[in-house]
């Protein structure tokens, strides 16, 4: 397992064994890719096209908002999916959810202030507030519970170590859990109550399996919220993502964005502009990350991994290794070495519970999935 330097300071274990599945892919092996968050479709063709005829003459920065028509163009989204009035001003287009946590954190919160997680939770959040300095509180959350967030939970832990922010997504990464309108609400009015900023991580909404996704943005106007284009529209390199800012936050967080970042990528915002209109495409993907759900569960249960019904929303399975292991690194260098599929081992996301479980992603081809499946077997013997 790699040591935390001093300042806890870690890798993305995803990306470290993405690189080294490219590795052996070079030297002429196959590899069934698990290991990350990453559509195995491309964008939809009239984005492709939309870049292509604005490539010769979309050269230069935008405004650091963003371009008023992609703004636009999400204040409309927010008007159609969620049945809200966001004004476009309100938005700020960012280079993936990425850019925007670092703008959230700076925007809201003073130097060396602590922001509470859960655990397990997306990797980068912890990593990025340990390297921009902030303090974090990590609140635990348990499968026996459906990996959800209550406002119980947050309330018992503010109240053993007070934090200024909360960040929280649902559907989250590795889990897959994410809460209905009621559980939001709970989250919602803890916060208020206590003082708490929200930051609503939104970036798998779309990737609800058992009904719509419900935004921050319907319960109050005092949240941040950050989504992406990344994962519902299949536009995972593009790095773009966008930020809906309170009245308060608004300027500084410009500000910020004019310094840090400039603008997001023009032709990343041209293409999410055009992707915009093509959820039906993005349905059709969700359609198939829902069959691969079911595999996917079905399979790992068969082989022994301790999981449970499958996940709510995104598409991961976080899977249970104490038949086999204890030491989830071990275990998916040597499912990667010796059979040839690619996941990620849960310490990314839990650096205390972590080493007894597996993140596997089931967003590419149906057909690498069965072939992950059947060589996962021979791996466990």
């Amino acid at each position: 397992m790699t040591q935390a330097p001093a300042d806890g300071l870690m890798p993305f274990h995803a990306m470290e064994i993405l690189k080294r599945a490219k590795a052996l892919e070079a030297g002429g092996r196959t590899v069934c890719h698990l290991e990350v968050g990453e559509p195995g479709s491309p964008p939809a063709p009239r984005v492709i096209e939309a870049v292509a005829r604005a490539l010769p003459n979309a050269q230069g920065y935008t405004n650091a908002k963003g371009l008023t028509e992609l703004r636009e163009g999400l204040a409309a989204y927010y008007s159609d999916q969620h049945r809200v009035a966001v004004d476009p001003d309100s938005i700020l287009c960012t280079m993936g959810s990425s850019a925007g946590f670092i703008l959230a954190f700076h925007a809201a919160f003073r130097p060396g202030a602590r922001i509470a997680i859960t655990r397990p939770g997306y990797p980068a959040y912890v990593n990025t507030l340990l390297g921009l300095g902030f303090g974090i509180s990590e609140i635990p959350v348990r499968s026996a519970n459906g990996w959800q967030l209550t406002g119980s939970d947050i309330a018992a832990a503010h109240a053993m170590e007070p934090f200024e922010g909360l960040l929280f997504a649902s559907p989250a990464n590795p889990t897959g859990a994410a809460v209905d309108r009621a559980g939001l609400a709970d989250i919602v009015s803890t916060c208020k109550r206590l003082g708490v900023q929200l930051i609503s991580d939104e970036i798998y909404h779309g990737l609800d399996y058992r009904g719509p996704s419900v935004s921050a943005l319907e319960l109050t106007r005092d949240a941040i919220v950050i989504n992406s284009f990344s994962k519902y529209y299949c536009m995972t390199g593009w790095r773009i993502g966008w930020m809906v800012l309170p009245e308060a936050f608004l300027r500084r967080a410009e500000i910020l964005q004019q310094n840090l970042f400039i603008s997001a990528p023009t032709l990343s915002q041209i293409a999410a502009t055009a992707a915009l209109g093509e959820r039906d495409y993005s349905e059709v993907q969700k359609a198939g990350y829902a069959a691969n759900r079911g595999l996917l569960n079905d399979g790992l249960r068969s082989l022994g991994f301790e999981i449970g019904a499958p996940s709510d929303g995104a598409f991961y399975a976080y899977a249970g290794i104490g038949r086999f292991s204890n030491d989830s690194m071990a275990f998916c260098e040597a499912l990667l070495e010796q059979a040839g599929v690619a996941a990620t081992p849960g310490i990314d996301f839990d650096r205390t519970d972590g080493h007894g479980f597996v993140r596997f992603s089931y967003a590419g081809k149906h057909e690498s999935i069965e072939l992950a499946l059947e060589r996962m077997a021979r791996f466990l013997g």
